[in-house]
């Protein structure tokens, strides 16, 4: 079986309050955020939040619908050669978010995944719940209100996870 879920996060004003969200389905979901953060922090921290949220599932693969190239790329492409060089980036400068990366590299190892890009705000039913969820927290954070923290990752089968296609 895989999981299939949206991982997405949002800033207002960028760096500024700041939330992050994944989401499978209305009863599978969880967001949080800042006071202040970016959204990258954010789309990087709602994939870390899918991971950990789905960690006693261990041989259950993630397929992780994304609309942040960063995101992706950083996980995928990027993340092996900046530990090589000490959390350095090929210029010499340390990496950014790489106090939420040291996570991700820790909570990714042993786990199957895939990610997939889609188009953000393009009607995509997982990616605008994501969003949606994320944004909210970010206006929580804003209004210094408490933030709707969602059920996290409750099924164990069932419609949150699927067969892939």
């Amino acid at each position: 079986m895989t999981i299939i879920a949206a991982a997405d996060g949002s800033a207002l004003g960028n760096p500024g309050p700041a939330g992050w969200a994944w989401y499978v389905d209305q009863d599978n979901w969880a967001a949080g955020g800042w006071d202040h953060g970016t959204n990258n922090m954010g789309e990087l921290q709602a994939v870390l939040e899918l991971f950990r949220a789905t960690e006693h599932l261990p041989e259950e693969e993630l397929r992780i619908l994304c609309d942040s190239q960063y995101a992706i790329n950083c996980i995928s492409k990027w993340m092996p050669g900046w530990k090589k060089k000490g959390w350095k980036k090929a210029d010499g400068k340390p990496v950014l978010n790489q106090d939420i990366l040291k996570e991700l590299d820790r909570a990714i190892a042993g786990r199957k995944y895939t990610f997939e890009w889609v188009k953000g705000h393009a009607g995509h039913e997982l990616n605008e719940a994501a969003d949606g969820h994320a944004r909210a927290a970010a206006t929580a954070h804003q209004q210094g209100s408490a933030v709707e923290a969602g059920p996290g990752y409750t099924a164990v089968g069932g419609p949150a996870a699927s067969k892939a296609p």
